[in-house]
């Protein structure tokens, strides 16, 4: 009876066998499999061209709908098919795949692996925040003293309707001493504000000012601007002309700033990654990409996708980013802390 039990419970008897033999025979049984390397070359394939697309895309034309611009402005988001051909490589057991896929993990986490950990200090003496409000907003009261609890040293406002700004400007005075407002934009400030004046972005309108502010660092230029919507359309693409013109025109002002620290605050309408706002891009520095936790995406409000509100600084050191809780609008608002030297 004894044998009889023993050879039941042995290696062919019904107990369960160990996790760690199972996986070694499991192991081994694939590599005995020749197809393991055969199968799943459509996920490969998939895996590769979603690599080269990240490394690459700076060459995709922006002639045809504004592939490139359109690809930049999401870029990050690619990432999301990782873990999804992962999945499909698992199921049909493909090395080939499997390596692929790592090779194309490696490329995102090499874009963009330094923007999902924190960068943010304690360091910094002044503190600026940037909201699109919304020209449709219900309650811009209530978003103006929502957005005045973060503290904001300076406060920039876009898309301004011009009904709404005696409502914004009776909720900011008990905070901001100091106001301006240009067209559909506005600067709030605690330091005194001097050389006010709109900044002429190709629109015919005004959608961007320029303002000297009074830190106690000594005087900093800010830049507020909001430059044209950009549409996705099914018989057009990325429909971002207007953008792209007002952008050239906010980079030659930026460049023609006599003042050395400044601030460039507002919705852009673009991501730092997009080439089409090179002529801003590339000579400011975003604070989130700097000194933020995380990606910060400001836009859709409800279910942010893109980082569309940029805080960007020249002359000075970032120290830390964020986003502010969502308002009556249909973006969030941004802040930055950074540090002013005399």
């Amino acid at each position: 009876m004894a044998q009889a039990y023993m050879a039941e419970t042995g290696n062919g008897g019904s107990e369960p066998e160990p996790r760690g033999s199972r996986l070694r025979r499991r192991v081994a049984e694939l590599r005995r499999d020749p197809g393991i390397w055969r199968r799943g070359v459509v996920i490969a394939a998939l895996a590769g061209l979603l690599a080269l697309v990240m490394i690459l895309h700076a060459e995709l034309p922006n002639s045809v709908g504004n592939l490139g611009s359109l690809t930049e402005t999401f870029l990050p988001w690619l990432g999301v098919f990782v873990p999804l051909l992962l999945a499909a490589a698992v199921v049909r057991k493909s090395a080939t795949a499997l390596i692929a896929i790592l090779l194309t993990a490696v490329v995102w986490v090499n874009l963009f692996g330094g923007l999902v950990t924190d960068k943010s200090g304690t360091g910094g003496n002044l503190t600026v925040a940037a909201h699109n409000v919304d020209a449709d907003n219900p309650d811009p009261r209530g978003t103006a003293r929502s957005v005045a609890k973060a503290g904001a040293d300076v406060l920039a406002l876009t898309e301004l309707k011009g009904s709404a700004v005696p409502a914004y400007e009776q909720a900011l005075a008990g905070t901001y001493k100091y106001h301006a407002v240009e067209g559909t934009v506005g600067v709030w400030s605690k330091y005194p504000l001097s050389s006010g004046k709109p900044v002429d972005i190709r629109l015919g309108w005004t959608r961007a000012m320029r303002t000297t502010v009074e830190t106690p660092q000594g005087q900093v230029a800010v830049f507020v601007a909001h430059l044209p919507s950009v549409r996705v359309k099914l018989n057009a693409g990325f429909t971002a002309n207007q953008r792209d013109k007002s952008a050239d025109a906010l980079g030659a002002a930026l460049a023609a700033e006599p003042l050395r620290k400044v601030i460039l605050l507002g919705d852009l309408n673009g991501t730092m990654n997009d080439r089409s706002l090179s002529e801003v891009t590339s000579q400011m520095r975003s604070t989130q990409g700097a000194a933020g936790d995380g990606f910060g995406f400001s836009w859709p409000a409800p279910f942010p996708m893109a980082r569309i509100d940029q805080i960007m600084v020249r002359g000075m050191k970032p120290e830390a980013s964020w986003t502010l809780p969502q308002t009556g609008s249909d973006h969030l608002p941004v802040a930055a802390r950074v540090t002013v030297t005399k």
